[in-house]
């Protein structure tokens, strides 16, 4: 791929987005086993401004274009940077890490960036360039209703499991798409046709194999931090309100449930329970809502690091390339998409698409690639990948970290953590104006939990957006 000439506009990794922060962490992007809410980080004051920052039609502030003049990180200084960080025994004996500039893709500073480590979230970086190369970012996922035989009424799960139980919202994303919506454009036909009377059917054919990744722990799904994957569900499954509450175990049953509760809210009588059918529905469609476009999805999946719906969009892109929706199908078809984009995935290992799952690796130098391509001109569509990640100090699963230093608001990373896992891969702007992509993965930190990892890796991004590090 091209490396001369990448411009910010094409990346806005650096930048401060305008809007809320979501707030929201995945399995173990909190101490592992433990559930808690830190209080809100006041903001500094003031907040770094990027400079010539502009705003396009996205909403988002984003730096001009990245100045070649800016001076270029002395490689020997960056080196013995990193060197210092894969020695510190916070992260334990197994480091890999590599810090590149982003105008010209030169790799300033390496630790063993070909060997396949455990990826914890930093993987959901994998399926997010893999849904905006292969979807594109305006696809939506449509939950259809189709006639069936009789008085049958067929919801059709179409991949997504953010649908709203009562009317859309669309200012969201997580309830874009309501089932009272879809249920009033059903019950007009319905009454359109002289029928007042209907029973519900459910139609889950676009997803195979099991719901549940062999690789999830039974803590994970039930604490909360995961639900099983469907093409359909209210709300990410969530029995109650709150970060990490119980799933239901069948979210398709429970929208189909909800949505036959909405018909008959909009004057419909339903008949008997909700049942399935065993082929795809062909009938005549009734009703359709649509799901935010895949360009905010994603966005939401790697701010959240959502572990369920980074599950769901996967398998769509498995289903775009002809593969089984399944665990297996998706995480064939994110890494092939990967490669096929000239991303070196040797030695790459999926065992789900969220990175929650035990048995996932992938190598540094394969992470680097994937941020290679998302701040590269020459692939527009994946901005989003980028302006998805959390920024330090101010959204997602960076809300409570690097809120202050030097990296505050100019650090945008994936986060990824497990037990005895810490990672993170993203971009910070240097001192001098450079932009340096990074990729820092620990997989053997021991039984320390994440404040340690962390602080150390954080600690060592500070000091890359601190330093000019010139020659």
């Amino acid at each position: 791929m091209a490396r001369a000439g990448r411009t910010v506009g094409t990346a806005a990794l650096v930048v401060l987005i305008a809007g809320g922060a979501y707030a929201t962490a995945d399995a173990y992007d909190v101490v592992p086993g433990v559930v808690t809410l830190a209080p809100e980080v006041a903001p500094a004051a003031p907040f770094p401004t990027a400079p010539a920052a502009g705003a396009p039609a996205t909403g988002a502030q984003v730096l001009a274009d990245l100045d070649a003049a800016a001076p270029l990180p002395e490689s020997a200084t960056v080196q013995g940077m990193l060197d210092g960080l894969a020695s510190d025994p916070r992260l334990g004996p197994s480091v890999g890490a590599v810090v590149a500039d982003a105008l010209t893709g030169e790799v300033l500073a390496e630790h063993r960036p070909g060997g396949a480590r455990t990826p914890a979230s930093t993987a959901k970086l994998v399926t997010g360039v893999a849904a905006l190369t292969e979807l594109g970012p305006d696809r939506t996922f449509d939950t259809t209703v189709r006639q069936g035989p009789g008085d049958l009424v067929v919801l059709t799960g179409g991949g997504d499991m953010m649908l709203a139980a009562g009317k859309g919202d669309p200012d969201a994303v997580n309830g874009r798409a309501g089932l009272a919506d879809l249920a009033d454009q059903v019950a007009a036909k319905l009454r359109l046709a002289g029928r007042d009377s209907a029973t519900v059917a459910l139609d889950t054919t676009l997803f195979s194999g099991p719901e549940l990744a062999p690789g999830w722990d039974e803590a994970d799904v039930s604490m909360g931090y995961v639900a099983p994957v469907a093409p359909l569900a209210v709300d990410v499954a969530k029995m109650s309100e709150g970060e990490y509450p119980p799933r239901y175990p069948d979210p398709a049953l429970h929208a189909g449930r909800v949505f036959a509760q909405r018909l008959a809210d909009a004057g419909i009588t339903v008949t008997g329970d909700v049942t399935w059918v065993d082929a795809s529905a062909t009938g005549d469609v009734l009703g359709t809502v649509e799901s935010a476009p895949v360009a905010e999805v994603a966005q939401y999946f790697l701010d959240t690091s959502d572990n369920t719906i980074t599950e769901v969009v996967a398998r769509m892109v498995a289903v775009e390339l002809g593969l089984p929706g399944s665990f297996e199908g998706a995480t064939k078809a994110v890494l092939r998409t990967a490669s096929a984009l000239g991303v070196d995935t040797s030695g790459a290992v999926l065992a789900d698409a969220s990175g929650l799952a035990e048995g996932s690796a992938l190598p540094p130098r394969m992470l680097l690639g994937l941020l290679e391509l998302v701040i590269d001109p020459a692939h527009p569509e994946l901005r989003e990948v980028g302006t998805g990640m959390p920024v330090g100090g101010l959204t997602g699963t960076l809300t409570h970290r690097f809120a202050d230093g030097a990296a505050t608001g100019l650090v945008r990373a994936k986060t990824g953590s497990l037990k005895n896992v810490t990672s993170l891969a993203g971009t910070v702007l240097d001192a001098d104006g450079r932009l340096l992509l990074f990729v820092l993965m620990a997989d053997r930190t021991g039984a320390v939990g994440q404040e340690q990892p962390r602080a150390a890796l954080d600690g060592f991004v500070d000091g890359l957006a601190g330093c000019g590090c010139r020659g």
